[in-house]
């Protein structure tokens, strides 16, 4: 089965899928959510075209972009009903949640994290996730320590976009992402919305 071809120019501008990913490594989710991890964009199209699937490219801002192996129909289908949903709650006021991760914590843990965090973005909410560092580990590089928080973005199974990116935080270092409404993802860079945000209610 062949990969999935875009039908107008709109549509190619509005997500980046197989061929038209133009970079020389993705970060890769599997057909059932599974974290691939890092691997050359030639491996990742043919995992996918393997599967019978394409290969879409779901947060351009992260390094390396992060890409999942799923079907473009249904992938469309999703996008568009969670476009709808974001725009529905788009008169109410948003909160940004905050997270927690640190270095060693379990795959279970970490997951049941992203999941939640997904949920959040699913209603609309902002999330700043903060990679919690202590001893040793905040004297390590920071390229390291944005890669260990790189890694946990990439389990997020809701779409997403970076509000603010990774930099260092009074805790290690700390990202907001929020999620993806009508704007086009791996357009430029979104802007910062300075509209302000309801204080964070709820952590994890």
């Amino acid at each position: 089965m062949g990969f999935t071809k875009y039908t107008t120019q709109a549509e190619k501008e509005h997500v980046r899928m197989n061929e038209g990913i133009r970079v020389r490594e993705v970060r890769v989710i599997g057909p059932e959510g599974e974290n691939i991890g890092v691997i050359p964009i030639a491996e990742a199209l043919e995992r996918a075209r393997a599967a019978g699937l394409d290969l879409i490219e779901v947060s351009a801002q992260a390094n390396p972009p992060v890409c999942r192996i799923t079907d473009y129909g249904k992938f469309k289908y999703e996008q568009s009903k969670k476009e709808k949903e974001v725009k529905s709650r788009a008169a109410k006021v948003t909160e940004t949640k905050e997270a927690q991760v640190k270095i060693g914590t379990s795959e279970n843990d970490m997951r049941i994290k992203a999941g939640k965090i997904a949920e959040w973005l699913k209603e609309g909410h902002r999330v700043k996730i903060d990679l919690f560092l202590w001893g040793r580990y905040k004297y390590m590089e920071f390229e390291f320590l944005k890669d260990r928080l790189e890694r946990f973005l990439a389990i997020i199974t809701e779409s997403y976009k970076i509000a603010d990116e990774i930099k260092k935080s009074p805790k290690g270092l700390s990202v907001v992402i929020e999620a993806v409404g009508g704007s086009k993802k791996g357009s430029s860079k979104p802007k910062k919305d300075l509209s302000p945000a309801t204080p964070s209610t709820e952590t994890i």
